[in-house]
Order: C-alpha cells, then structure tokens, then sequence
C-alpha cells in the first residue's frame, strides 16, 4: 500500500516533520513517498495521505489550503490525515489551539484526524519581513518540536491502516 507524506513547507522545519512521519510508516511496514506539495499534482496512486503545512500567522500556508481545495474530490476518496506544524515557546506554545479554518478544511475532505505540533524558528532562515514580524510578536526562538509525539502519531496512523483492509476503504 503506497502512502503519500506531503507537506507545505516554507523553512524546512514541516519537511522534517513529514520525514519523521515518513519513517515511522515505513518502520510499520508500508511503502510511502514523501514530497513537497509544490511537487505534486494530484494524489493519484496513493492509497492514503498524510498531508501538513507550516503554520504562519495562525494559519495554514495558501498552498496547503489551496491544494485542499483544488483536490477535494481525490482527497476525499481515501483516508487522510492532516497535521499542522508552528506553535513556539516552551513550556506551552504558542498561539494556542488549532489554525484558523483547519475544522472546515478537514471536514471538507473528511479527514480522520488532525493534529498540531509545536513547530521550530531559526530566525537566521527568515526573510527581513518574517523578522520583523517574529520581533513584533516576540515569537521565541528554537525548535520545540516534539518527535516522540510525531512518531507516536504517525504510528497510530499506520495501525489504522494496516488493522483491515475495510479501514483503508471506508
């Protein structure tokens, strides 16, 4: 069973999320790609998908939402599961809660899950507008992801798909 791993990912932190995310599966035995949403065309060929974005702002990244809702159909067609990454500060990130629109967004593909991660920032990797606007909202500086968490996650996946054959159907 092919699983697609794709991400938005404006810095690369996403992209690492969804290599963790990759491996996990692939140690739970199935055959997964993982790929930049920008490379994609669609999700044909798969028979599941895990699909993330990089949160900014308190929202998904246009591409993410954009490739939702340009692919709805197919993404409807096979169970998904999406996850956010982007919340900073220790001990509790911050913004607090889930993107803005992400309940609509999952619920307009049916997904099975959602999940949001504590994200990373590395203020040398950003732009001149992206600093100052980590400085005006004095967003703090490091990686605060949670790998146990993500693998964990991505476990739970793999046993929903590999439990039936029905599950991968329905």
């Amino acid at each position: 069973m092919r699983i697609l791993v794709t991400v938005a990912s404006r810095h690369g932190g996403t992209l690492e999320m969804a290599n963790a995310i990759g491996q996990a599966l692939a140690d739970a035995g199935l055959e997964v790609d993982i790929k930049p949403l920008r490379d994609l065309e669609g999700v044909a060929g798969y028979k599941a998908v895990v699909l993330g974005s990089g949160v900014y702002m308190g929202r998904w990244l246009p591409e993410a939402s954009a490739f939702v809702e340009q692919h709805s159909v197919e993404l409807r067609a096979r169970p998904i599961w999406l996850f956010s990454s982007g919340p900073l500060g220790f001990p509790d990130p911050k913004p607090d809660g889930d993107p803005a629109g992400i309940h609509e967004l999952a619920g307009s593909i049916h997904a099975r899950g959602h999940r949001t991660f504590a994200g990373r920032l590395d203020r040398g990797r950003l732009g001149i507008g992206e600093k100052l606007v980590v400085s005006a909202v004095r967003a703090q500086e490091g990686d605060f992801r949670d790998w146990d968490a993500v693998a964990a996650w991505a476990r739970g996946i793999a046993g929903e798909l590999t439990r039936t054959p029905a599950a991968i159907a329905s």
